[in-house]
């Protein structure tokens, strides 16, 4: 295992081991092992508490929302798509593994994620699955090419598919898009499809992000309302790090998406902001929301890194560790409380983070099946770790 990727972090004296947790209906998470070859470059935190719940949290049907994932819990793409670090085809099968053998149906990929490796990788894996068993979500705005040979690193995918990439939110780009997207994935449909990178921060946009939209508007989202009504896909929204393109097309007479996937936006460390402007301004016109990132890019897990930057805000170590005293008080985890909080939200339908090792797709399982005190929750409001107003696990 690569040692920049073993996590030892302590708060209040504890110090959280690299142990791959079982999958036991009851009790505490216990540590298991696996082939070394299938943990390299992943490291996991032992999952605290007790687990009360059989399965997987899943969502009731609504008629406030106008498209809400069947499951609450899912998988990010991103690690399998070679994020920072290269997985081999193995390692990425055997996560995958893990995750259907632990319940998990909901898939988030790109073509982005690697080049199209994340696509490939998920589709392999799921060749021989029923398509009915499972949700699929990808994204268009960018349509990749052929590079004419192996394809250099890239500044966050590490030994990628050999394609390059051009930006095209027009009508016939997300519709090229798409079917590259089915091809790679094998699928005649998908279910969701996003309108990726589409915000301010994404500095490649030539002429910025509005203008961008404006392209969009006549474009991809248009084409997507039509693959909708054409039964090629189930919903459509944006996949965004800040939420400017998703509250402009609800708060505009355009076309309103379905549902939303905010990245590095609601968090136990950070969710103000969506919590009492982004969120409320989505449930008018009944959008739901998929949370990326959960855990900060893995900060809330331990990592040195915040949002993919190794530069980390101010006051953010000192209140991670402020959490995981309190929780440690109340004999669970911060990553189990993180990935709870951001589940317990109405209209959010549901959190996918990601795993480049299958521990650490085990860990996350039994993170949503332990019982958190409602003590824990009542003691981070009243210290003011959280907000007042935000929802909390039942």
């Amino acid at each position: 295992m690569d040692r920049r990727d073993f996590l030892t972090f302590s708060a209040a004296g504890a110090v959280a081991a690299a142990l791959l947790p079982t999958m036991s209906v009851a009790g505490t998470a216990t540590a298991a092992s696996v082939p070394a070859s299938l943990t390299e470059r992943g490291s996991v935190m032992r999952t605290e508490g007790k687990i009360v719940r059989a399965n997987l949290p899943v969502n009731s049907p609504s008629h406030k929302m106008r498209y809400m994932t069947p499951h609450r819990f899912g998988m990010g793409g991103t690690q399998i798509g070679n994020i920072f670090e290269p997985i081999s085809d193995q390692q990425a099968a055997a996560v995958l593994e893990a995750a259907w053998g632990a319940g998990v149906r909901l898939y988030d990929t790109s073509p982005f994620y690697g080049f199209g490796l994340s696509e490939y990788r998920l589709g392999r894996f799921l060749h021989n699955r029923n398509p009915a068993e499972y949700v699929i979500s990808t994204k268009v705005g960018r349509v990749l090419t052929a590079a004419g040979g192996k394809r250099a690193d890239h500044a966050i995918w590490k030994s990628p598919a050999p394609f390059n990439y051009r930006y095209d939110y027009t009508a016939a780009g997300a519709r090229r898009s798409v079917e590259d997207s089915l091809q790679r994935l094998g699928l005649p449909r998908l279910d969701i499809v996003f309108i990726h990178d589409l915000s301010p921060d994404n500095t490649e946009l030539e002429g910025g992000w509005e203008a961008a939209y404006r392209i969009a508007r006549e474009g991809a989202m248009v084409e997507l309302e039509k693959m909708r009504d054409e039964g090629l896909i189930k919903a459509w929204g944006f996949g965004i790090n800040t939420p400017n393109a998703a509250v402009r097309a609800v708060t505009n007479d355009d076309p309103t998406p379905d549902i939303v996937l905010l990245a590095c936006q609601y968090s136990l460390l950070d969710h103000a902001d969506a919590l009492r402007n982004t969120f409320p301004a989505l449930q008018k016109n009944g959008t739901s929301v998929v949370v990326g990132t959960p855990l900060n890019d893995g900060f809330l897990g331990g990592r040195s890194r915040f949002n993919f930057s190794p530069d980390i805000p101010a006051g953010a170590v000192e209140k991670r560790a402020r959490i995981m005293a309190v929780a440690s008080q109340h004999g669970i985890d911060i990553h189990t409380a993180a990935l709870q909080f951001a589940a317990a939200h109405p209209q959010v339908s549901a959190i996918v983070p990601g795993a480049r090792a299958p521990g650490q797709i085990l860990s996350n399982v039994q993170a949503m099946k332990v019982g958190i005190p409602a003590a824990f929750w009542s003691e981070l409001k009243s210290q003011k770790l959280i907000d007042a107003q935000a929802p909390v696990p039942a």
